[in-house]
């Protein structure tokens, strides 16, 4: 193993950097994709391809999404046994993961049809639309498995350290879905069905790159270990993190629904001005996320090595480097935000709008650098309960703060009850962080 994973070495800004930059070049790249599906299908000149395509990708997302556990829970455990020195459980930890993620999505295939349905009842849409989202979802489905396994894929080279194999992956299933959406729509004429087929090809082909990069892990006994695989003792642990990691991420995830459903009581116009400016969210969630990857891999080396000096210093430097990487982009959005939202619509009306709340946008980054570093370093600590309470108590101060401000101050006092999660989920972690840190032996 020792060629397969980063053991824990000289904390520098260099290594943050290694690690963080790949992840931020990543995650640019995924709107790219869905730029080219949009743009081939609207190629066939009718509007229902574009729909069928769009609710189809939306409803497999939200099925996917309940495993996105999978990629934080693997990088905290991997993380650990890898500052351990312990490669053969470091090895266990990812084909415990794949073997999960090959059970959830055979578990998806088998019951596509009532999952579907249920997607429908939920996101309804015409019949035609409708039969051509159910094509188009009849045959994405069969990638489950392997989407789901680049969760885990992907938690563990981010353990190791490894995140250019992410770019990798990355570059690699965006470039052939993009090649074969020109060929299987624009040349082959196959419409809907094309971009499925070409969606199962590139994730198929990214599951298989990324377990090529991790082949260390099956090269050598753990593999064939069932004793250690499957201790009753590690797979309860797992499974309880894992769970934590869940209920954590559907409570954030009420938070941003019901946002985005008090947001549509203020009439169109301020409901399309928030669409807009919710992209400005999304560009500081791919920035910090880079360094929360960061956080999650270097402090968790550093706990299971067991040196606290080593967990303060990791926490520290990437820290600042996410609270830098925030002023850079809240001075970014106050400078240049109103051409930015001139760059998305032309409707004057939307453009006034968005401008009205340009102030949310620059404190945003600056607020929010917090919450994802704590859940970085919690992540990595694999500490979940704490996770799963603090955000359960942000939570309530959220829906505490929108449904006591919006009569006060409208569409400002919702957005003023966004920023106040993103503090609550900072600050809250943050009062759990000196017994996390007291917990690691010196």
């Amino acid at each position: 193993m020792a060629d397969a994973v980063a053991g824990p070495g000289p904390l520098t800004h260099r290594r943050i950097l290694n690690i963080a930059v790949p992840v931020v070049l990543a995650n640019i790249t995924v709107p790219i994709l869905g730029l080219v599906d949009t743009g081939v299908v609207g190629q066939m000149g009718e509007a229902a391809p574009i729909g069928a395509v769009g609710i189809g990708a939306l409803i497999l997302t939200a099925l996917y999404w309940v495993f996105g556990f999978l990629r934080m829970g693997t990088t905290g455990f991997a993380a650990q046994a890898i500052g351990a020195g312990d490669g053969a459980e470091t090895a266990a930890i990812l084909i415990r993961a794949l073997a999960i993620a090959a059970l959830a999505g055979v578990s998806i295939i088998a019951l596509q049809w009532p999952l579907f349905a249920a997607g429908f009842r939920l996101s309804p849409a015409s019949a035609e639309v409708e039969t051509l989202a159910r094509d188009y979802m009849a045959i994405r489905v069969w990638s489950a498995p392997f989407l789901i396994a680049t969760y885990a894929i992907t938690g563990w080279l981010v353990a190791a350290e490894r995140t250019r194999a992410i770019l990798v992956m990355q570059l690699t299933m965006n470039g052939i879905n993009i090649a074969l959406d020109l060929v299987f729509v624009l040349g082959w004429g196959w419409g809907v069905q094309g971009v499925a087929v070409a969606t199962v090809i590139a994730e198929v082909s990214g599951c298989a790159l990324g377990l090529w990069f991790c082949r260390a892990a099956f090269a050598g006994a753990p593999w064939r270990d069932r004793a250690r695989l499957l201790d009753p003792a590690k797979l309860k642990r797992f499974a309880s993190v894992n769970t934590d990691i869940l209920i954590r991420s559907l409570l954030l995830q009420s938070i941003f629904m019901s946002f985005l459903f008090f947001a549509a009581r203020y009439g169109d116009t301020r409901l399309a001005a928030t669409h807009i400016l919710m992209q400005f969210l999304t560009v500081t969630a791919y920035a910090m996320d880079g360094f929360a990857f960061a956080a999650e891999s270097l402090v968790g080396q550093a706990l299971g090595a067991r040196r606290r000096a080593a967990f303060r210093r990791a926490a520290l430097l990437v820290s600042g480097w996410c609270f830098a990487t925030g002023v850079a982009l809240a001075l970014a959005f106050a400078l240049f935000g109103g051409t930015i939202i001139d760059w998305m619509t032309t409707a004057p009306d939307v453009r006034v709008t968005a401008r009205d709340y340009l102030i949310f946008m620059a404190l945003t980054p600056l607020i929010s650098a917090a919450p994802f570093m704590m859940d970085g370093i919690f992540i990595g600590a694999t500490r979940t309960r704490d996770m799963r309470n603090m955000m359960a108590l942000s939570t309530a101060i959220y829906f505490t703060a929108a449904l006591t401000l919006m009569p006060l101050a409208g569409s400002h006092g919702l957005w003023l009850a966004l920023l106040i999660s993103f503090a609550a989920r900072g600050a809250t972690l943050a009062w759990k962080y000196p017994a996390l840190e007291r917990s690691i032996n010196a």
